[in-house]
């Protein structure tokens, strides 16, 4: 059913996915001839295991995906997650077993090298089968597409002549871009040796485009064969090209490290009788320093790592946002996404629907869902808490803190203070206390007040020992400011009051709304941390004092 002022609003929005998806508007206008399906690719490297890079660029692909449907009202599409594993493995990676294996099989197309886990045909069917699985545990709609399976089979042997037929003007286009030395070895073509099986680096000679008959030297030897069937590959930015135009991509986003490659496969896609598929070039990542993440270096951030410590759907929205800025990715940056997730999904009923389309959530909650049900389904809801929160509250509790011991806290502040009645709050509980056990609790150290820090505490006591047990965190935030607003307690401004309550108390320079907070620990609780405050001001005063 047409929704037109969806569509319309689409058209305008400034949201990225709703700009992406516009560019194939605009190469389709009437859609694809026979109502053939637009194609989205994204490809993987199989050398190694699927990680955080591979979640957000079929993430990211699969929103302008979505957007590109709102804007057509449904026309027909396709991602097909694409798998590089004819490549030779060049290295051994660190975190596999059986590294000698490897060793013993380097230069062999991944498909063709046993299993160091001995679990699957090939080391390059295991990673598959680990994108596969990854890519399934987060309801990604796609298919999946093998390099092997298509060279091996000779689906791709037309369009490898068709390589071939066009060498010279494909050599016209890479070797300016190699340094001299690279020149003398390059070619287009990688031969796989009949007698070691391995991914050779060595120029060719065309003998017969048609038959895909080439001459190369191997081991001193002058060998004639066809590239057809599996027994050649193609460098990566000719494979990249020769890829988009033999299975019709029309959209494949890229990191900003692949710019040249795309230059150069956009200019061998229009040699081969193609062109490039629209696409975003987005930033990379860097780590809590500034510098970019690296698998060697081992800087990064796991897939796992965050869904110990965040959840999916923060995950999701972290990825969204600004895609074209570079994005620090550390443990760090989590609490923020997780209660700005929970803060735009909040908001999304209320807003009109030009303001809906640039909330992140909305793009999220269609991304693998029913469309606007699962819209409407996530529409308005809330936490009863906030992730911040749980974390300063799992602070106070310790290292050795326990999800009974949280919910029973929550009883203060959530009714129906059950994992059962909030499954959302029930997934944050657990990354809370995985946060402070790995993270918080070692790095939190409650200073001793200073004196005028001191007689505001004691000030502060009495407010909350004059409060009703029924005060409200609203009420109680009121006592706090008022307190921090006397002239006695010498404090230049607020900001230096919460300060010193966040250090003596929580043990953190940062920390929550104090009102909420004292309402979910509790008055007679908050009242015990301000003893223990004030008895730490007596014996750094006492130690001083001798």
């Amino acid at each position: 059913m047409t929704d037109t002022a969806l569509i319309d609003a689409a058209l305008k929005s400034k949201a990225w996915p709703f700009e992406e998806a516009r560019k194939l508007l605009k190469r389709y206008p009437q859609g694809k001839a026979n109502g053939e399906a637009v194609l989205f690719e994204t490809g993987y490297g199989p050398s190694g295991l699927p990680h955080i890079g591979t979640f957000q660029e079929v993430l990211r692909t699969t929103l302008v995906r979505r957007a590109y449907e709102v804007l057509t009202d449904g026309a027909p599409t396709r991602l097909v997650a694409f798998s590089d594993d004819m490549d030779g493995l060049r290295k051994v990676p660190d975190n596999v077993p059986n590294g000698d294996l490897l060793r013993a099989n380097l230069n062999k197309p991944l498909t063709r090298i046993p299993d160091p886990f001995g679990t699957h045909e090939s080391f390059g069917h295991h990673n598959n089968a680990m994108l596969r699985q990854f890519l399934d545990r987060f309801g990604f709609d796609y298919e999946f597409v093998s390099a092997s399976d298509r060279y091996n089979s000779g689906a791709f042997d037309q369009a490898l002549a068709n390589v071939l037929t066009h060498f010279d003007a494909i050599m016209g286009v890479m070797l300016p871009t190699l340094r001299e030395e690279r020149r003398k070895t390059y070619s287009p073509v990688l031969p796989v040796s009949p007698t070691t099986g391995e991914v050779l680096q060595v120029p060719i000679e065309v003998l017969d485009a048609a038959t895909g008959m080439i001459a190369f030297e191997d081991d001193g030897q002058r060998i004639e064969q066809s590239i057809f069937g599996g027994q050649a590959k193609l460098q990566w930015k000719v494979d990249w090209a020769m890829r988009w135009v033999a299975l019709g991509v029309d959209y494949e986003m890229c990191g900003k490290d692949l710019t040249d490659s795309v230059t150069q496969s956009a200019k061998i896609a229009q040699i081969l009788g193609g062109r490039r598929p629209e696409g975003l070039i987005y930033e990379l990542f860097l780590d809590e320093n500034g510098e970019k993440i690296s698998k060697s270096k081992g800087n990064g951030l796991t897939i796992e790592q965050w869904l110990t410590y965040g959840t999916e759907e923060s995950l999701g929205f972290y990825l969204f946002r600004e895609p074209k800025s570079a994005k620090q990715l550390h443990i760090g940056v989590i609490p923020k996404a997780v209660d700005e997730y929970w803060q735009f999904r909040g908001n999304l009923a209320a807003q009109e629907q030009d303001k809906q389309l640039g909330n992140p959530v909305w793009h999220l909650l269609r991304a693998n869902g029913d469309g606007a049900g699962a819209e409407a389904q996530g529409a308005g809801d809330t936490l009863p808490v906030t992730f911040g929160l749980l974390l300063n509250l799992v602070g106070v509790l310790g290292a050795d803190a326990t999800e009974d011991q949280v919910w029973s806290y929550l009883g203060n502040y959530v009714s129906e203070a059950t994992p059962e009645a909030h499954p959302e709050l029930k997934a944050l509980v657990a990354a809370a206390l995985a946060t402070n056990r790995d993270y918080i609790a070692p790095t939190l150290h409650r200073r001793a007040p200073l004196a005028n820090e001191a007689a505001a505490l004691t000030a502060l006591d009495e407010a909350l020992a004059a409060a009703g047990s029924n005060a409200t965190a609203e009420e109680l935030q009121n006592a706090v400011y008022e307190i921090g607003k006397r002239e006695e307690f010498a404090f230049d401004n607020l900001r230096d009051w919460f300060k010193a309550l966040y250090e003596t108390l929580l043990g953190s320079s940062q920390g929550p709304r104090m009102g909420s907070f004292i309402a979910l620990y509790g008055i007679p609780e908050t009242r015990k941390l301000i003893t223990e405050a004030l008895e730490s001001n007596t014996d750094a005063q006492g130690t001083h004092d001798s």
